[in-house]
């Protein structure tokens, strides 16, 4: 899978699932700014510490960020 984060998020929105990574996904949906070509871990994370005001915590985009990670097959 070489795909940027936003489009594998895109795959975890789920209206039924109402955990903190589908909220988080539903909501990058609905921010038109979000940078939705990066793969890049501090690009994304700089991003959301100063407009993802819909994350209760930054613990959630990592988590999310994670599974992006194993999902690629990323070693580190």
């Amino acid at each position: 899978m070489n795909e940027p984060f936003y489009r594998y998020l895109m795959t975890l929105r789920n209206p039924n699932d109402h955990g903190e990574v589908a909220n988080f996904a539903q909501n990058a949906f609905l921010d038109h700014a979000f940078p939705k070509q990066s793969y890049d871990y501090h690009e994304l994370a700089n991003y959301l510490e100063l407009n993802g005001s819909y994350l209760p915590n930054m613990d959630v985009f990592d988590q999310a960020f994670q599974m992006y990670r194993d999902a690629r097959g990323d070693q580190n």
